[in-house]
């Protein structure tokens, strides 16, 4: 039986929690994640929740830093949990990584009433990659799917997803990225897979127009999807 201890948490911002730092053992693995709270939080309540992943080598250090300069603010104003993990002992999501998964799903539901028992997914570059890739192997966790970019490996299990709100963007000069994205999106929208695409004008692989105030659109994207 795969053992799962929470270390403990750490109460930042202010006293009603609005951000946790919170670290466990899952599966053997060393896992710190992050949680956005609404604010007020009343732990009786339903929210929705979001499991956000980040980019490149996935450091908490790059969450901390995601947390405050993207989703906290837009997390609070409209009532969601966020939750964003760093890659478990240096292991990115989509390789090693993966191995904390569905335990540290199950973990979350029981930490916090998430609406439906799902959540929505997303994360950009490695952390799109990651957010593709644990939506296929447990689909029955999340409701959308958002890669800015990100997108399926050689459309691995790719009729896992198709239940899922699928949104992908990828910017104007990242040539490289719309060269994967692009071919798989054509493929999954011919099989009746629900994918809305956007290539983001004069946008590089850090798409800025999502970050910041722009995460605004990834929440009405969310809510988009009935």
């Amino acid at each position: 039986m795969k053992r799962l201890i929470v270390l403990g948490f750490l109460f930042a911002v202010s006293a009603h929690a609005e951000v946790l730092d919170r670290s466990a053992v899952i599966a053997g693995m060393n896992v710190q994640y992050r949680v956005v709270l609404p604010q007020p939080y009343d732990s009786g309540r339903t929210y929705p929740g979001v499991l956000a992943f980040v980019g490149g080598g996935q450091t908490y250090e790059m969450v901390r830093n995601e947390v405050d300069r993207t989703w906290k603010p837009e997390a609070e104003r409209r009532g969601y949990i966020v939750v964003l993990p760093a890659a478990p002992d240096g292991q990115l999501f989509f390789e090693k990584g993966e191995h904390i998964f569905p335990q540290f799903l199950d973990q979350l539901l029981k930490d916090y009433k998430i609406e439906g028992a799902k959540f929505h997914i997303a994360g950009h570059s490695n952390g799109g990659l990651s957010a593709f890739h644990i939506a296929a192997k447990y689909p029955r966790y999340f409701r959308t799917l958002t890669g800015f970019p990100g997108y399926l490996p050689e459309d691995e299990n790719a009729d896992a997803i198709k239940p899922m709100c699928i949104f992908m963007h990828v910017g104007e000069r990242d040539l490289v990225w719309q060269g994967a994205m692009e071919p798989e999106m054509e493929r999954l929208k011919a099989r009746g897979f629900r994918i809305q695409y956007k290539v983001e004008p004069k946008e590089p692989h850090l798409i800025q127009a999502l970050q910041g105030a722009g995460v605004k659109r990834l929440f009405d994207q969310f809510e988009s999807c009935k």
